[in-house]
């Protein structure tokens, strides 16, 4: 599998078998590393990290990861550069392009990273739009992978903002890969209909089913339910409105019990706003699992760079 030189801007750009890659070789990085055995396939390269948000997960999960394959992180926050404000996206592209081997953004628009990607010359990275999270995807099919021994024929229920990023992401990757995937929104929060619509073509080919609705029974026989906070990053101002219409749509006991099952996990991409879109209790109960998923980030970004960059 030669991904080398390729961006990893949304998961609609790579095929099942190559989004199954970067899994796999996420496990085997993970397994070497707990061994004490990292790499040095990015020994030499220089990698920029551009935030116009603030993070944990992904700035730490870069950082380390480029550290253990031999490689050097530079942290570029809002302030440190020009990037929009007084320099174009396109110019800051061909400026790092000539000084960096890769780049990682996180940050607002969607179109920013493909500006990114397509002007600087070199593999970019998104570590978060206000459309996509392909990396936190790929972490948490690792987690799923953990726990089932499998991927395919799995049905994964989402519950909350079913048009944010993590929605959209978990929609396209698991029509990909042959995940039954649910969104559990109310009407007002569905995702938009052109993504669906593509998304259950991917589905088509992979023998598995999307579904969106509104109705809270759609968790039976849930292998996984996974939810997010009910406003995102710049969405502050709505927090009153989100949680009148996403209360009945909490993670509970009352809720995970309509899977009829003992097997279901829950999952969170953090961080988590307990006592709103997930109790405390429930969210204690698989912290283990949540906490597996959130190590999973580093492993799997550290994939993505040894296959698109690494030597």
């Amino acid at each position: 599998m030669n991904l080398k030189g390729r961006s990893f801007l949304t998961l609609k750009d790579f095929t099942p078998e190559e989004i199954t890659y970067f899994i796999d070789l996420a496990a085997d990085l993970k397994a070497k590393k707990k061994n004490g055995i990292t790499g040095n396939s990015l020994k030499g390269k220089n990698i920029a990290l551009i935030f116009e948000k603030p993070s944990t997960r992904t700035r730490c999960s870069f950082t380390i990861g480029c550290v253990d394959e031999g490689g050097h992180p530079e942290y570029l926050g809002k302030d440190d550069i020009q990037l929009g404000h007084k320099e174009s996206v396109e110019d800051t592209a061909r400026v790092l392009g000539r000084m960096f081997d890769g780049i990682e953004f996180r940050g607002f628009k969607q179109d920013t990273v493909e500006k990114l990607a397509k002007y600087s010359g070199v593999p970019v990275w998104n570590g978060l739009t206000d459309e996509y999270h392909p990396t936190q995807i790929l972490a948490d099919f690792l987690t799923l992978k953990e726990q089932f021994g499998h991927l395919k024929g799995l049905k994964l229920v989402y519950v909350g903002d079913g048009r944010n990023n993590m929605a959209n992401s978990l929609m396209i990757g698991s029509s990909k890969l042959g995940i039954n995937f649910v969104i559990l929104a109310p009407k007002e929060l569905w995702p938009e209909d052109t993504l669906v619509n593509t998304c259950n073509e991917y589905a088509k080919e992979a023998g598995s089913v999307i579904e969106v609705t509104d109705d809270l029974n759609a968790v039976e026989g849930a292998d996984a339910i996974y939810t997010d906070v009910w406003c995102s990053m710049g969405e502050e101002d709505k927090a009153a409105e989100r949680i009148a219409m996403l209360s009945p749509y909490q993670v509970n006991h009352n809720l995970l019990a309509k899977t009829k099952k003992d097997s279901t996990v829950f999952l969170h991409c953090l961080p988590a706003v307990k006592g709103k879109e997930v109790t405390e209790e429930l969210f204690e109960e698989f912290a283990e699992v949540i906490f597996d998923e959130a190590e999973n980030r580093m492993h799997t970004i550290k994939a993505v760079m040894v296959a698109t960059l690494g030597e």
